[in-house]
């Protein structure tokens, strides 16, 4: 049996009369890169403050490796790395300083001077004072920070934010490596490609509540499909106004259409109209989450 790394159950937290997060049940398993999904204001942050028991749920509970992330949150903590969405350090510290700073509170926990590896390998100058860094630079020593003790659970928000793609890159590769060591991570973020790249499951959160759990590829299969009818001569406009069937747009010949359900139906009207040919299209996580979003808005919190 699989071991649940994050669980939690009917989490769900309201800023005064405003919902931050409504029912949120959650099941990571060990060893998975978990994707957690949504605009800003879907709940996100949210979540993840409360698994840090940064915040504390209105109703529900959560739990980290089977600890309950309010009465056992130090002990939990032992065993997390956290990039939070938005960095507070140490400006007056060099980066140095900042890391063996963290590397002494760790105490045994952690992997002795591993920081000076990823330093390196991100290219980070750790000789300067974090106040006279870039953005970027400063996402790098959040970076650092939350992988160099090596911890069994990582919890990343938006980590390659302010980074260049290159470097970029390089965080990609030591999430596929946290993995590839039988490890834990928790990765929120709006970048879809990167989730698509390294995420085994993906859950979408809006505007507070999860709308899908599954695994990416699942996702992306059941969800949308995306065609093109090639005709001798266009059907009238209106056609295919069919619940759950968006027409994208039509040119001399073809009509491209989003279908979400009902396409036998529209295959039947193609058929109606003298259809000659038709093309299916490649579908992304982006083109899934748009189709869960649509014009919505996020939410009230993050």
């Amino acid at each position: 049996m699989s071991e649940i790394v994050i669980e939690t159950h009917n989490l769900t937290v309201f800023y005064g009369r405003h919902r931050g997060i409504k029912d949120v049940n959650l099941a990571v398993e060990k060893g998975e890169v978990f994707g957690f999904l949504g605009p800003n204001g879907a709940g996100k942050t949210t979540t993840q403050r409360v698994l840090l028991d940064v915040i504390r749920p209105t109703t529900g509970r959560a739990a980290i490796f089977g600890l309950d992330c309010r009465k056992q949150g130090v002990e939990l903590r032992k065993r997390v790395g956290y990039l939070p969405g938005e960095l507070a350090l140490y400006k007056d510290m060099r980066a140095s300083e900042f890391f063996a700073m963290y590397e002494y509170l760790r105490g045994e926990n952690g992997a002795k001077g591993y920081w000076r590896t990823l330093a390196e390998r991100l290219d980070l100058d750790t000789s300067r004072k974090i106040g006279n860094f870039s953005r970027g630079n400063k996402q790098k020593v959040g970076v650092v920070a939350a992988f160099m003790n090596r911890p069994d659970l990582l919890i990343l928000d938006e980590p390659t934010g302010g980074l260049d793609p290159l470097v970029q890159q390089t965080v990609m590769e030591m999430v596929r490596e946290v993995k590839a060591d039988g490890r834990t991570v928790f990765f929120s973020s709006h970048i879809l490609p990167e989730v698509q790249a390294v995420c085994d499951r993906v859950a979408i959160i809006r505007e507070g509540e999860l709308v899908a759990t599954q695994r990416i590829e699942e996702l992306i299969a059941q969800r949308v499909n995306r065609i093109s009818l090639i005709f001798t001569t266009l059907p009238p406009a209106g056609v295919f106004e069919i619940p759950g069937v968006t027409e994208l747009k039509r040119t001399e010949q073809t009509i491209f259409l989003e279908v979400q359900e009902n396409l036998a139906h529209v295959l039947a009207v193609a058929a109606q109209h003298n259809i000659q040919d038709i093309e299916t299209h490649n579908v992304s996580l982006e083109d899934v989450f748009l189709a869960y979003y649509g014009k919505g808005s996020g939410g009230n919190h993050d």
